[in-house]
């Protein structure tokens, strides 16, 4: 695994903990980091979140995350070492809603597929 992808790993646990137990903010509680990518020069962090609720609670807990991203940064500089601690980008996760839209069309065209069959027969 390249050093980028291990310090990654690391900081995806190291803001999930932050989040989940530092963090006294209520618009954060169904907040989840998904991922975390780093470019090449270990300067910039884009962290994926993925947000439990409607759309006004994602942007409310969005607003949350970006305001509280120095602090996050402050305390990631504290508990790791390294010798430049990364800018925090807090990103939009669709991956789980990407997923439900899917399988959702999946399960219309298998709905269709079973009634031209019965069509058919």
């Amino acid at each position: 695994m390249r050093r980028p992808e291990r310090v990654a790993d690391i900081l995806r646990e190291e803001i999930s903990q932050i989040i989940g137990y530092e963090l006294e903010d209520q618009r954060l509680t169904m907040v989840t980091v998904t991922d975390v990518r780093l470019s090449d020069n270990l300067r910039d962090a884009r962290v994926f979140v993925t947000i439990a609720g409607d759309e006004k609670e994602h942007k409310l807990a969005l607003t949350a995350l970006r305001h509280a991203a120095p602090y996050v940064r402050k305390q990631l500089g504290l508990s790791l070492n390294l010798p430049r601690t990364p800018e925090i980008h807090f990103v939009r996760d669709h991956v789980e809603e990407d997923g439900e839209r899917i399988d959702k069309l999946l399960h219309e065209i298998e709905q269709e597929w079973e009634g031209h069959g019965k069509d058919e027969g």
